[in-house]
């Protein structure tokens, strides 16, 4: 995705669009840290996860839901514990 395309799907996910001045230099970390890459299609730039980048989000949607998914998770209705 491109910084753009990026702001939208946070926008869609979260309620609130992330202005440039929070996207691109979040995106220049995660370059500087090796879990992107960029590539030009035309004007545009696109950011990728890289393997690294993948394993990354991988380890922290295990952690997330190990630490916080007794409170994300919703009961099954008309299941008593």
């Amino acid at each position: 995705m491109y910084g753009q395309e990026l702001a939208i799907e946070i926008a869609k996910r979260r309620g609130d669009k992330p202005n440039p001045g929070t996207i691109y230099p979040a995106l220049k970390d995660l370059r500087k840290r090796g879990l992107v890459q960029i590539r030009s299609e035309g004007r545009k730039t696109v950011y990728e996860l890289t393997k690294q980048g993948q394993v990354g989000v991988t380890e922290a949607t295990y952690y997330f839901t190990r630490v916080f998914g007794e409170i994300v998770l919703v009961p099954k209705v008309g299941r008593q514990s």
